[in-house]
């Protein structure tokens, strides 16, 4: 027994290329015309091997008063018995003697009569009957045709019919409707547990409402269930056919922008069946009229001087059966017709310009198949009625989640493993890194790479992250610049135990994952993008309460306070960096909160001085206060209550006095005070006797105090890019130095003393007035031809072997 499918595939080999356009009525007046057309082939064909007509002489009607012609004949024929008690009892003795008496008429005569009487007498519609029907027949076949072939339409239902062919047979449409399909892209789902540990603790909004109730509200955690076919094997499909499938999604979109927005498909359809109805009216009503003139019996009156007689009946030996052929063709033009008018019905009785994929999308799974409009639905519905399954195999190339799906098989045939792999490299942290950059999507091969310790993903769209991330045991970093991200529950429970870094850039609070705010074991949070100024109890700012284990926050953004947010992570929060991209930064009341803060960087915040919420932070270790307006530092003196305080940067700023209050930070071990305008150096700074690092470079001093001699702990000394034309012996006291960096000076002269510096490892003084370096430059111990960065010609005036023994360290 042949299958369904087989014989589907075995007819259609056998149907026209538009058969998915043409309804069962169509495809009956096909049938009908075919019909009416072998009607008429077949009439044509007796008429040319038949004879035509056969005449003979009627005495008769010559010698009665009666008009002359052959009627009597056909009312004896319409009763045989008196035609035969005629002949039998000589009732009409007259005809008897006529049709049995010699005429004495030869075969070329009676040819010759046969002839005129067919071309005078004979009716020309039963002549021409046979032509009639194939002439009316290829017109109803032309026109039932015509929109196929028509310019204006004809390249549209090609291209549509093709695109549905290859769309129905793509092996890529079998599996998209074989799979379940998830919710549309932009859906955010809501699944939680009440019994999992992410859940916010419980705390009252304002009206009343639980804010762990509107976290949930607003996650876009997904479920397990959805988009678990992202984890299934890429292997059904080819690279080959997945790259078919890819240009199909092209092809329908193009078409859908051509065809969607316009009407003509449609309208040339009604104007094709409307003339069909008016030449069906009007063939049947002149056939009918017609229909009588075929006649068995003809009257033929000739010249009596051809052969002696005027009149004779002569017998259409084809009008017994054209009669029966045309009551026949009246009665398919009249089926023919029926449809027609119910095709019509069918055209101004429905909504044919909008086509909805509903059921499509209940059968399927696939939620976000659009509803088109116009042609586009116009061809739809005509092919429905061929077969439904076309429109639904077709939606699945109108579908954005199924293109992001076959996407993402491709993507997985274009990343190997192998490939990914040669990508890793270690990172400013020495961490692993893989860097994916401006693909479409998220490689599932990426999971199988369990050296991974650094995930950074940037400019990618629709990235999913399956619960196939528990297969990377070693990471520890995850970094998202424009890159919105959704998480299986399976992977959001895998990233709570084992995330540690999470750095987000955005261009938008919606592209901020919600999940971060339950990453319980998350020691660093970095976040780029537009933050509110005025953050809500409702932004996702507010439920970094439950990040327990965050010690370090990074805010990039352009805010006018400290988020009130912040102050919730004051009992484990370190280290605390805003960099506020030129932005006035006014209030810093949450500051005072975060007791435990060791760290504070406030980049480019507009600060005229020092914040007085710094003074506070007893814990405070590092404050840098890069990129800003301050042109003095009066309040110094409060920095004392920040006994920790042990790095002081100052950089970038407009300083032009240090107050010798800064003496009194004694626990100062690091001070840049780089790119200011500072002309003097305070003597007093020397009492910060625990410096290690002191940048003074890119300002405007003229001289060093010899008090620089009591920073015995330096071991970094940057005064480049000044005015210095001398340097203190003093200077190199300091026997602890290991750079010392005095370039783009105007200093002339070096002190032999240098030698003493017994730990130094760099030296530059490249872009001073130098005319020769000391030879005791070669006692620096440590220091090797490649530390020391001087002009050639300076290089090149010390002695060879001092040289020699500096290359050879």
């Amino acid at each position: 027994m042949i299958p369904v499918n087989e014989f589907r595939n075995i007819a259609s080999e056998h149907n026209p290329k538009f058969r998915v356009l043409k309804p069962w009525w169509d495809v009956l007046s096909e049938y009908l015309c075919i019909a009416m057309l072998m009607m008429g082939v077949f009439g044509c064909t007796v008429q040319l091997t038949q004879e035509k007509i056969a005449c003979l002489p009627d005495r008769i009607s010559e010698t009665s008063d009666e008009n002359m012609d052959c009627n009597h004949l056909l009312q004896l024929r319409e009763n045989d018995s008196m035609w035969e008690h005629a002949i039998t009892k000589q009732i009409a003795p007259n005809v008897v003697e006529v049709f049995g008496r010699k005429n004495d008429l030869d075969i070329h005569q009676y040819i010759f009569i046969n002839s005129i009487c067919y071309e005078r007498a004979v009716h020309w519609y039963a002549k021409y009957f046979p032509y009639l029907v194939v002439i009316h027949t290829m017109i109803f076949m032309v026109a039932s045709n015509f929109w196929f072939k028509f310019p204006g339409t004809s390249s549209k239902i090609e291209l549509f019919v093709t695109v549905l062919g290859k769309c129905f047979d793509s092996p890529w449409t079998t599996r998209a409707i074989s799979e379940v399909s998830e919710e549309r892209e932009d859906e955010r789902i809501v699944v939680w547990r009440k019994n999992t540990n992410a859940r916010p603790s419980a705390v009252e909004s304002p009206d009343g409402e639980d804010e762990s109730r509107a976290f949930i509200r607003s996650t876009s955690v997904v479920s397990d269930t959805e988009k678990d076919e992202s984890e299934q094997a890429t292997s059904v499909l080819d690279k080959k056919e997945g790259e078919q499938a890819k240009a199909l999604f092209e092809k329908v979109k193009t078409f859908r922008t051509h065809v969607e927005e316009a009407d003509v498909l449609y309208l040339m359809y009604v104007l094709q069946t409307s003339l069909k109805v008016f030449k069906f009216a009007a063939i049947t009503i002149y056939n009918v009229i017609l229909v009588p003139n075929i006649e068995i019996v003809v009257t033929c009156i000739v010249p009596p001087d051809l052969t002696g007689f005027s009149l004779f009946c002569c017998n259409n030996n084809k009008a017994h059966l054209f009669s029966k052929l045309a009551y026949c063709y009246i009665s398919f033009v009249g089926v023919y017709g029926l449809l027609c008018i119910y095709s019509l019905y069918w055209l101004f009785h429905r909504p044919l310009k909008e086509y909805s994929f509903e059921q499509v999308r209940l059968e399927t799974g696939i939620n976000d198949i659009p509803d088109v409009k116009n042609d586009f639905a116009f061809l739809l519905h005509l092919s429905d009625q061929y077969d439904p399954l076309y429109a639904k195999r077709f939606a699945v190339f109108l579908s954005e989640v199924s293109e992001s799906r076959l996407g993402q098989v491709n993507l997985n045939h274009e990343w190997p493993v192998k490939k990914l792999r040669g990508r890793l490299y270690k990172n400013t942290s020495d961490r692993l890194e893989l860097h994916l950059f401006m693909l479409p999507g998220l490689p599932d091969t990426v999971f199988e790479l369990p050296e991974v310790e650094s995930l950074k993903l940037e400019l990618i769209n629709n990235v999913l992250i399956p619960g196939t991330i528990t297969q990377l045991t070693a990471l520890q970093e995850l970094c998202l610049i424009h890159c919105p991200v959704k998480l299986q529950l399976a992977a959001l429970t895998h990233l709570r135990e084992t995330l540690k870094v999470l750095r987000i850039n955005f261009e938008n609070l919606e592209q901020v994952p919600v999940w971060m705010c339950t990453l319980q074991n998350l020691e660093e949070l970095h976040i780029s993008g537009p933050l509110s100024s005025e953050l809500s109890r409702n932004t996702y700012l507010f439920t970094l309460r439950e990040l327990k284990n965050l010690r370090v926050l990074t805010l990039r953004s352009k805010l006018t306070k400290i988020p009130s947010a912040v102050a919730d992570l004051a009992g484990q929060l370190l280290s605390l960096c805003v960099h506020n991209e030129g932005s006035r930064l006014q209030a810093f009341s949450s500051l005072k909160k975060l007791v435990n803060l060791t760290s504070l960087e406030l980049t480019s915040c507009q600060l005229e001085r020092l914040p007085s919420a710094v003074f506070s932070l007893s814990n405070l270790q590092e404050l840098d206060l890069k990129e800003n307006r301050l042109n003095t530092v009066e309040e110094i003196l409060s920095l004392q209550h920040c006994r920790r305080l042990s790095t002081l940067k100052l950089w970038h700023n407009s300083i032009t006095f240090i107050p010798e209050q800064i003496s009194k930070l004694r626990s100062l071990e690091t001070l840049d005070l780089s790119w200011n305008k500072i002309r003097n150096l305070p003597p007093r700074l020397c009492y910060c006797t625990k410096l290690r690092h002191l940048d003074i470079s890119h300002n405007q001093l003229t001289s060093l105090p010899p008090e620089i001699g009591i920073l015995q702990s330096l071991w970094h000394f940057s005064a480049a890019y000044n005015s210095l034309e001398a340097l203190p012996d003093e200077l190199f006291s300091c026997k602890r130095l290991r750079t010392l960096a005095l370039g783009n000076n105007s200093i002339a002269f070096l002190s032999p003393r240098v030698g003493t510096l017994a730990h130094l490892i760099n030296l530059e003084l490249k872009g001073n007035r130098l005319e020769s370096l000391p030879v005791e430059i070669g006692d620096c111990g440590l220091l090797k031809l490649t530390g020391l960065i001087v002009e050639g010609s300076l290089l090149d005036s010390l002695p060879s072997e001092v040289k020699r023994s500096m290359s050879e360290r």
